[in-house]
């Protein structure tokens, strides 16, 4: 049984993870923060983390970038994992988000859907081998009730084709008022804000004769908070302090390490169990 708190829980992206925790018995939603206050649920709602005071598991967070400093204190507080799936943090917050993730285990990704992250891959891949030769585009939608523009899995998609170049591109978001024509070292972002569309990322490679055109399209609002609670899991499985991101839960679903296990009594027939190890600190340990 993994409990989780539920940052933003009034929100549609709160609502949508409620629904789901609500379908698996394996979860349990304890209580919910809202800036907004109460609001009539099956769990009780506190205007502020310090308000809570029970047991759980880890945090959601499906708010605004407002909330940040109550959730970091509230997880450094109690030693709890933090998911945030929040977007349009500045440079101060991020920055903040890296120093708590030295001491407790904190997942943050601009967006988690399972394929996003992979057009992620698809636009480095592509930016290496036609970055030099192609005007890198971005055009990103989204519903009229979205604060920050650009989105954040712009920013991330840009990121990833920015790592492939071989120069260091200048970010352009939006064009009005540039009267010049367009630089080659550079990527341009759009960001379209109308009706009731979930997320539209669609990323352009325009060369001279042809044109490649990589494209997502959220369906619902599930895909992310089914993203946000699978990132739950993978904390409350016991991950060491650091700052996560999807690529880490993909391998973690994907590809567990193996941790060799010796009972402290009776056999002593090593046994073994799964347990996630990041990439970048792959390790093998025997316990007694």
């Amino acid at each position: 049984m993994v409990q989780l708190l539920l940052s933003g829980c009034n929100g549609r992206m709160g609502h949508a993870v409620e629904a789901i925790c609500a379908a698996e018995p394996e979860l349990e939603l304890t209580a919910g923060f809202d800036l907004l206050g109460a609001d009539i649920r099956d769990f009780p709602v506190y205007a502020s983390p310090a308000e809570f005071q029970g047991e759980a598991d880890v945090v959601v967070d499906f708010s605004s970038p407002s909330a940040l400093p109550a959730l970091l204190s509230f997880g450094l507080e109690h030693r709890m994992p933090l998911v945030l799936a929040t977007t349009g943090y500045d440079q101060g917050q991020l920055e903040e988000i890296q120093q708590a993730a030295r001491s407790i285990p904190i997942f943050r990704s601009a967006n988690l859907s399972l394929g996003v992250n992979i057009l992620v891959e698809l636009v480095r891949r592509t930016a290496a081998v036609l970055g030099g030769s192609c005007d890198i585009e971005i055009v990103e939608r989204h519903h009229n009730k979205k604060m920050d523009a650009p989105s954040g899995t712009a920013l991330m998609l840009a990121e990833a084709a920015a790592d492939a170049l071989p120069c260091q591109p200048e970010l352009v978001c939006g064009r009005q008022g540039i009267r010049r024509s367009r630089e080659r070292c550079e990527i341009g972002i759009s960001s379209v804000r109308g009706g009731g569309i979930v997320g539209d990322h669609e990323v352009l490679f325009a060369g001279r004769d042809e044109l490649i055109e990589l494209r997502h399209s959220a369906l619902s609002r599930e895909v992310f908070a089914s993203g946000a609670v699978q990132a739950a899991r993978f904390l409350a499985a016991g991950q060491s302090p650091g700052l996560y991101s999807m690529a880490d839960l993909v391998s973690w679903i994907t590809l567990p390490s193996l941790r060799i296990v010796v009972p402290s009594s009776g056999s002593s027939k090593p046994t073994l169990s799964a347990r996630y190890c990041s990439p970048s600190r792959p390790e093998v340990r025997i316990e007694r």
